[in-house]
């Protein structure tokens, strides 16, 4: 079974990257946004398994990103992506999804 996986960055290069690398394992099915408004839409259209929060997200936007994304599904798992290499995201996504 794949996961879907919704990034949101803010950074277009770094945004690029985790496209790259999320859609690199068969069994992970990764989206890549740099805005809110892109985020939200995404979730009101496709069923996503996890979201990650990556750079360039402020405490505010996260805060009120956060509540609208549980608005609409309350069980999906917002966890932050803090960088690091292939092998950093394999366990934040694993210890996230089990």
């Amino acid at each position: 079974m794949q996961t879907t996986i919704l990034y949101i960055g803010r950074d277009t290069e770094i945004t690029t990257v985790m496209n790259r690398l999320l859609n690199a394992r068969p069994e992970w099915k990764g989206i890549c946004v740099c805005t809110d408004d892109e985020a939200i839409e995404i979730c009101q259209t496709h069923e996503i398994d996890l979201v990650l929060l990556g750079n360039g997200i402020d405490a505010v936007c996260e805060k009120a990103l956060r509540a609208k994304l549980t608005g609409l599904k309350p069980e999906l798992k917002i966890i932050q992506h803090y960088g690091g290499g292939s092998g950093l995201l394999y366990g934040e996504i694993m210890t996230a999804i089990n």
